[in-house]
């Protein structure tokens, strides 16, 4: 297959060429030859631990792969960003209430609206484009790695979408090479949306996709897709270090299951007006489950994937246990505050299932080496249990059944040793397959001691 590998900027640097040469001579060419500057684009600093692992990984891997390069990310999160990463940071927009997107408002009328666009938004606009031109200055990439930007489930097409190609332009204008690696797609319900991410994707000096879902859906929209790649989710890129046994369990007479939350509203993009029946369903279900695997003497740790919409669901899951009977001094269950990825992790790594509606959960639950079960919402859960060999441990959200849980819960339980390690080999295979796509969009190869310490690291 094709690649857009003949358009990918050459590195002043390649460490593979000089291996074998003297320190000295190495160290020279290091200071002499041109800093790389690198930016990422996304959804990022907002603690949705999804996008964070997805950051994490792009960039863990670009400094391994380039050392020197300097790095700067443009996003919706900031100054969390800034502080997580030590990199610098900026607003992807203006359009923020306490560092989030804010586009949920009450409209006023047409006529209010066009005036505000032509005295007051316009301007500003052609400010951020400037404000845009000077953060991209100088860069050598801009990075659009993973995370829910091809859609417009949650943004209407002036959001989200029209941002995402304001970006990708202004990286053309400044001389960056711009790069869309393993993302995933859909859904889009406004024709203006699939108009301007087709347009964003169009610049692309090369585009890889998560799965075949992804790419077919951007096909569908009318991009050309035959020179695009398929690579896995950018998060099974992690460092290995992250992936670690995190200590005793309470109680080694338990299995411990992983349950993780989400505040479902229904299907991504339905009316709203649907939403409250759907959370209250899904919650009711939820509950039920968890309270027969605590009767059955499993224990539980509660788990989240976003701190600003889940901790509220843990609430309303902990009420309706406690309207059922079950209480504080005899339940079993482990509801540990979740404010990082590693916060998140060391939950995973202390569980011995996971069961989740958060896609990440499920997929860093599978990079622990644990047998998982999804509640689907998304395509993209077909496509990573597939990969795994679990489809029959993937279940619709929608049509959730609460026995078919149990048994699944029973047989993972039953065969989870003899899937670990076709799991770890899958994960393996995924990581593999990465570094390939790492060497195409740098163009190097990682200095050999990164190489050793990267291949010596383990999974517990």
């Amino acid at each position: 297959m094709n690649t857009h590998t003949d358009r990918m900027p050459a590195v002043a640097m390649d460490p593979c060429d000089i291996a074998g040469q003297a320190s000295d001579t190495k160290t020279a060419k290091r200071h002499t030859a041109k800093r790389k500057v690198i930016a990422f684009y996304g959804l990022f600093g907002q603690q949705n631990w999804g996008n964070e692992a997805t950051l994490q990984a792009i960039i863990f891997n670009t400094r391994r792969y380039l050392p020197d390069a300097e790095l700067r990310c443009v996003c919706s999160g900031p100054d969390d960003t800034a502080r997580r990463y030590n990199i610098k940071a900026f607003p992807s927009s203006n359009h923020y209430a306490n560092g989030y997107p804010s586009e949920a408002r009450k409209q006023p009328g047409p006529a209010i609206r066009l005036l505000r666009a032509l005295l007051n938004r316009a301007p500003k606009e052609l400010w951020n484009w400037i404000k845009g031109l000077r953060t991209l200055k100088g860069c050598d990439m801009l990075i659009v790695p993973g995370t829910g930007l091809l859609t417009d489930y949650s943004s209407s097409p002036r959001g989200i979408p029209y941002r995402l190609l304001k970006w990708s332009v202004i990286a053309k204008l400044c001389g960056c090479k711009l790069l869309f690696v393993s993302v995933g797609a859909g859904p889009m319900y406004h024709p203006v949306t699939k108009w301007l991410v087709r347009a964003a994707l169009s610049l692309a000096d090369y585009r890889s996709y998560r799965d075949l879902y992804s790419k077919r859906f951007i096909e569908g929209i009318g991009l050309k897709t035959s020179r695009d790649r398929l690579f896995p989710d950018l998060a099974f890129s992690l460092p290995r270090a992250l992936f670690r046994e995190c200590g005793p369990k309470n109680d080694h007479s338990k299995t411990v299951v992983a349950v993780g939350v989400k505040d479902y509203c229904g299907k991504l993009g339905l009316p709203h007006r649907a939403g409250d029946a759907k959370y209250r369903t899904f919650i009711d279900k939820l509950a039920s489950f968890v309270a027969w695997l605590v009767q059955n003497n499993y224990a539980v740790r509660l788990i989240i994937g976003d701190t600003l919409y889940d901790n509220k669901v843990k609430e309303d899951l902990i009420r309706l246990l406690e309207s059922s009977g079950l209480r504080n001094d005899n339940w079993g269950i482990m509801n540990e505050s979740i404010r990082s990825l590693d916060d998140m992790l060391s939950e995973i790594g202390r569980a011995d299932i996971v069961v989740s509606a958060r896609f990440h959960n499920v997929l860093l639950g599978l990079m622990s080496n644990k047998p998982a079960i999804s509640l689907s919402y998304h395509k993209k859960f077909n496509s990573l249990m597939d990969g795994f060999g679990l489809t029959s441990y993937c279940n619709d959200i929608d049509f959730l059944d609460v026995h078919k849980l149990q048994e699944d819960v029973l047989r993972l339980q039953r065969e989870r040793a003899e899937l670990r390690p076709l799991i770890k080999q899958r994960v393996e295979e995924y990581r593999n397959t990465l570094e390939e796509q790492y060497r195409l969009i740098f163009n190097c190869e990682p200095p050999p001691e990164e190489i050793e310490e990267y291949q010596n690291s383990t999974i517990a």
